[in-house]
């Protein structure tokens, strides 16, 4: 599988000097993969996609893109390889179309081509938001703007894509839309994809690797065989019962 892989090494990240949110994680993202990142509030996940992101530096430890060192390259230079999806994000008084294209600004000397404008159009209709195209970004509704930033990140055009949260703010029929748009894009297209998300059941349908995190650390990771009761007890202090169910693991709480 062609594509750039983006990998943590022995990662460390303090806030105060004294407050280790991230420490000595190890974590990767490869070409064709699917990878969720699970755990309880405030463990640190939204952290380490910033830090594999290159938005913060950690204090210890490297992240590589391919094998370049993410510190090594420049704002541009990154915004090449890895696109981010916030956990918040804000567009300004932008139609959907703008803020979409916004996207394409690491490809764009001058003024947008019409490829980057074509672009921009088949990712609206791939995600359903052509009619609003023309419509401000602050007169959509909450699921409608998240689908838009998704949008945003796809555009982009990167090898390797990190979602913090991307459905928190959609109804179930979108959260199953964008995460099979994202899946095809792992299976077709070779992308290296990493998600933070609370809903582990949703986690289990679409994706192939998990990191389990507790207290800024990866307890557990591997393929959906990692995702058990006594992982999932030791990561978010549950009793559950794990289940298949048409081929798929699910996770049904006691």
């Amino acid at each position: 599988m062609s594509g750039l892989s983006l990998r943590a090494f022995g990662v460390t990240y303090a806030y105060r000097r004294d407050e280790a949110v991230l420490k000595g994680v190890d974590v990767s993202a490869s070409p064709g993969s699917f990878l969720a990142v699970l755990g309880v509030n405030g463990c640190g996940k939204s952290t380490l996609l910033s830090c594999m992101d290159g938005l913060v530096s950690p204090q210890q430890g490297r992240i590589l893109v391919g094998e370049d060192d993410m510190a090594l390259l420049s704002r541009d230079g990154r915004a090449k390889v890895v696109s981010l999806v916030a956990q918040r994000s804000y567009a300004g008084r932008l139609t959907v179309f703008d803020a979409v294209l916004l996207g394409r600004r690491p490809h764009i000397t001058g003024a947008p081509r019409e490829e980057d404008l074509n672009a921009v159009h088949s990712i609206l209709c791939e995600m359903g938001l052509e009619k609003h195209a023309l419509h401000y970004v602050d007169e959509i509704s909450g699921g409608e703007f998240q689908k838009a930033m998704i949008a945003r990140a796809l555009v982009q055009e990167t090898d390797v894509i990190l979602l913090d949260e991307p459905t928190s703010n959609l109804d179930p029929a979108n959260q199953q839309e964008v995460m099979k748009l994202v899946r095809r894009l792992v299976d077709e297209k070779g992308k290296a994809v990493a998600i933070v998300l609370h809903d582990i059941n949703l986690a289990l349908r679409y994706c192939d690797r998990f990191a389990m995190m507790r207290s800024g650390e990866v307890v557990v990771s591997g393929g959906v065989e990692v995702v058990n009761e006594a992982s999932i007890k030791e990561v978010y202090g549950m009793d559950v019962d794990v289940i298949v169910h048409a081929g798929c693991k699910i996770v049904v709480p006691r």
